[in-house]
């Protein structure tokens, strides 16, 4: 696992959208996970800013909450149609996001897995780190080999969107989300984490045990990991193996 630690959340941001265009200038037809958040914003900018194109690539958004149309402002698929793919060439029959109103969840979430594997597969995943480890909404908790499956939010997750839908009452309280066990089939895993709020949550992810309680450390399994951090989530690490600006601490 590669950890970079960055000045600010713009430097993180930018490095992100420059490593995942290189990617895809090297790679015009991967496919890729997306995460939604706070934390991927700036990201999507500094990546819609950089010109690639992704005419040829596919993508799969990582979760999406049950019940919202994509039209509802608070669903992940308005939250990338204002974000990506309304400023990129992705063809709209290349974007595939879970769709939270179907009326069998299990049978949507079996679709996915089918759509990914006819796919060839995730190139890169991109991934955020919830306040609780979570890596989609994969919640503390979840065996290293779930699958894409509908899931029940915990009260802290909950809270943590409440700023997207005005309170964290009107939060759904299910999802459904790629499970870990499928985002640790992708080739390569990128990791953006920022704030002084993830500081001790980055810790446990980097420092702690190995445990199901931190979903995110099962990422350590995987053999292509880069995590990338500002300074602030960086802030409780010790500094083992860390790469500070490109220079190794």
């Amino acid at each position: 696992m590669q950890v970079i630690v960055v000045d600010d959340y713009e430097a993180l941001s930018a490095l992100a959208a420059g490593l995942v265009a290189g990617f895809l200038w090297a790679r015009p037809d991967a496919t890729l996970a997306l995460p939604t958040g706070a934390t991927p914003e700036g990201f999507y900018r500094a990546l819609v800013a950089t010109g690639v194109s992704f005419a040829r690539v596919r993508t799969f958004n990582l979760d999406e909450y049950r019940g919202l149309s994509r039209e509802h402002p608070g669903s992940f698929y308005h939250y990338m149609k204002t974000r990506l793919f309304d400023h990129v060439d992705l063809p709209p029959e290349h974007r595939f996001v879970l769709d939270g109103t179907a009326a069998d969840p299990d049978a949507e979430c079996r679709r996915y897995e089918e759509a990914i594997r006819q796919a060839g597969g995730i190139d890169l995943a991109i991934l955020g780190l919830g306040l609780n480890g979570h890596i989609g909404f994969n919640e503390p908790g979840t065996p290293w080999d779930s699958r894409t499956r509908l899931v029940t939010l915990t009260e802290s997750t909950r809270r943590a969107n409440a700023r997207f839908f005005g309170g964290p009452d009107r939060v759904p309280r299910e999802a459904l989300t790629m499970g870990i066990g499928t985002i640790l089939e992708a080739r390569r895993i990128l990791v953006l984490v920022s704030g002084a709020g993830k500081a001790a949550i980055v810790r446990r992810f980097l420092e702690g045990p190995a445990t199901p309680e931190v979903p995110a450390t099962a990422l350590r399994n995987h053999p292509h990991v880069t995590v990338i951090l500002d300074r602030a989530a960086a802030g409780h690490l010790t500094g083992h193996g860390t790469v500070v600006s490109g220079h190794k601490k």
